[in-house]
């Protein structure tokens, strides 16, 4: 593109200075909305979902773009066939928008949890295993100092967790980073090893045997994660190491209350965490039927981390409740 060739000139750099020295963007009337639409535009890159996501009409959302790149003078979007993509500078700008969007969040958090002196918001994701095994009893730990604090804990795929949390929708995650991200923009500290197993019914045909082997799997229906999340890759590497058919009947999804549904009404096998399957085969209930199934392989995912955006503070309730967890690990392996 012609612009971005432009840029090599002597001219343009000169230029370059003069808008974005000092606080010229605010003298030239940059405001709060403005660094919100940019910001909903990278997320969405529609125009119309922007606007949506802003709660104004699509015209007040092409003005507010408009505005900004008077500003900016710099174009900072191009429209494609499926909506807008932000241009070099789109990107630059929205990138700083995040930042500020959230110090101004994270200001607000910090200023209530000053004047009630406990409490505050914590927002976190995790993969199902250190969900159960190392943030509950955090949070029954932290409840202790904090009574009044407000835990959301998300429990997704770790393909999921580390897009929310770059997008600034959670204080930290206990997963893992995915290949296709960058991990230089992430601080990881490595806490533990996922267990799998296999579940199925009681009174599963499997369970007539005493150790059951890879090559008896294939014949049975799968209820599996979605295609390419890791404790799939996982079991799909198991059989293709060792030449055996992969199964041919799967059910996809991420819900572990469906996965348990068609285990307990169906001859299927579920690959799911070792500690969640613990959990689920010591309750009584119907809903958590299940047995882990007598196996003469292991199935080791690959480890999990404590894992922030980097230059990114957290606040002290999410500080606090981070060090739980980590010592909830350290005491996991010990």
């Amino acid at each position: 593109m012609a612009f971005i060739s432009d840029l090599q000139t002597d001219a343009h750099v000169d230029i370059q200075t003069d808008i974005f020295g000092d606080d010229a963007l605010l003298r030239s009337g940059l405001k709060l909305n403005h660094l919100r639409m940019i910001v909903a535009i990278e997320d969405s890159g529609q125009i119309s979902a922007a606007a949506e996501v802003l709660n104004i009409s699509q015209p007040a959302a092409s003005r507010i773009l408009s505005e900004m790149e008077s500003i900016v003078k710099m174009p900072l979007y191009e429209r494609v066939a499926r909506g807008v993509v932000l241009t070099t500078f789109g990107q630059a700008l929205a990138r700083r928008a995040r930042k500020i969007m959230l110090e101004l969040r994270e200001a607000g958090r910090e200023i209530a949890e000053l004047k009630t002196g406990k409490g505050g918001a914590v927002f976190i994701g995790a993969v199902t295993a250190p969900a159960m095994s190392l943030v509950v009893p955090a949070i029954k730990r932290v409840r202790t100092a904090l009574p009044s604090i407000e835990v959301t804990i998300q429990v997704e795929t770790s393909n999921v967790l580390a897009r929310e949390l770059l997008a600034a929708r959670h204080d930290f995650i206990i997963s893992r980073i995915p290949d296709d991200l960058n991990p230089r923009l992430f601080q990881v500290q490595e806490i533990g090893v996922e267990k799998a197993c296999l579940i199925v019914r009681g009174g599963h045909p499997l369970l007539k045997k005493e150790i059951v082997s890879l090559d008896d799997l294939p014949q049975y229906d799968w209820v599996f994660q979605p295609a390419g999340t890791l404790l799939r890759r996982t079991i799909e590497d198991l059989f293709l190491s060792r030449a055996v058919p992969l199964p041919e009947n799967i059910v996809n999804t991420s819900s572990l209350l469906l996965t348990c549904a068609t285990v307990c009404q169906t001859d299927a096998i579920a690959p799911i965490a070792l500690d969640v399957a613990q959990f689920l085969a010591t309750h009584k209930a119907k809903a958590s039927d299940v047995r882990v199934l007598p196996i003469d392989f292991e199935i080791n995912v690959r480890p999990y981390s404590l894992i922030t955006v980097k230059e990114r503070a957290l606040p002290p309730s999410a500080r606090l409740l981070y060090d739980l967890v980590l010592d909830e690990s350290k005491k996991a392996a010990a």
